[in-house]
């Protein structure tokens, strides 16, 4: 399947300013939780309460109020990106979100548009989902087993007001992470290019890939191949036929390495082929 010309012209504007301009130098160093980028959530809606990825050893579970649903999509892989950035560089539990929704929807580079199907309440749904959600991050190996649960917050305050994004409340929107996610970030960050992000935002699958790839990247020696039932389990445990998710797998690489060409993979009849790569962060400037 052929990319979209718009889409693919974006994709080129983003990846010349990425090759352009390191980016802790251009203000757009980002961090993603460890833990979501070795499995990741739902891409779709998946009308239940309970959500499991497992890459090898390691399952992630996500569970939340069936009267609220789980997170799905790519604002709640913005929402953790811009969450646990801000966490690395203020070090600090409580987030300061803004006084209005126009003003947090900006800094997550979404534009504000209302009606039934608009970016408002999409986000406040996908919000109201990633923060009443619980997490368990599960290791199964041969002689040993742990496991680790961790809320995203422990207290979400959204003052806003949906009607009008604008407007600006009398308390400032606040977040008060777990003192259990807070230390996961800050003692084990994933660094990303926001600039990447931004442009791959439309495609939770593209998000994820190039979040998980900068991460392998960091520790792999040697050249590796993954096979497909493996990458499905990781990343497209809510597709129904095998050959749909690689088909898909393969036409999100290609945005991928537009933001990252640094990434040697090559896709084959037996899996993915990974090659020793630069991290798209450079250790150096971390």
């Amino acid at each position: 399947m052929n990319m979209p010309v718009k889409k693919f012209d974006n994709l080129l504007v983003e990846a010349l300013a990425i090759e352009a301009e390191e980016a802790k130098k251009a203000g757009a160093l980002g961090f993603m939780a460890r833990a979501l980028v070795q499995a990741t959530m739902p891409h779709r809606d998946p009308k239940k309460n309970e959500f499991t990825r497992t890459n090898g050893d390691f399952t992630l579970s996500i569970l939340s109020p069936s009267a609220v649903g789980l997170p799905f999509g790519s604002i709640p892989r913005l929402l953790m990106a811009w969450v646990t950035t801000e966490a690395v560089k203020t070090k600090s539990r409580e987030l300061m979100l803004g006084r209005s929704l126009r003003e947090f929807m900006e800094k997550l580079d979404i534009s504000a548009t209302g009606g039934k199907k608009g970016s408002i309440p999409r986000l406040k749904n996908q919000m109201q989902r990633l923060f009443s959600s619980s997490i368990s991050c599960i290791y199964d190996g041969k002689e040993q087993w742990a496991v680790q649960s961790i809320n995203v917050v422990d207290m979400a305050n959204l003052w806003w007001s949906p009607k009008d994004p604008s407007q600006e409340t009398l308390f400032e929107s606040t977040l008060l992470l777990s003192e259990t996610f807070f230390k996961e970030v800050v003692n084990n960050p994933v660094p990303l290019d926001m600039r990447a992000i931004r442009a791959l935002s439309q495609s939770p699958m593209a998000l994820d890939i190039y979040s998980w790839l900068t991460y392998r990247m960091s520790y792999l020696d040697k050249e590796t191949t993954i096979n497909w039932a493996s990458l499905e389990a990781q990343f497209g445990a809510d597709y129904t036929r095998a050959r749909d998710f690689r088909k898909k797998f393969i036409q999100q690489t290609q945005a991928v390495l537009m933001v990252y060409p640094e990434a040697k993979i090559k896709p084959t009849e037996n899996g993915l082929i990974l090659k020793p790569s630069n991290t798209h962060i450079p250790k150096s400037i971390r």
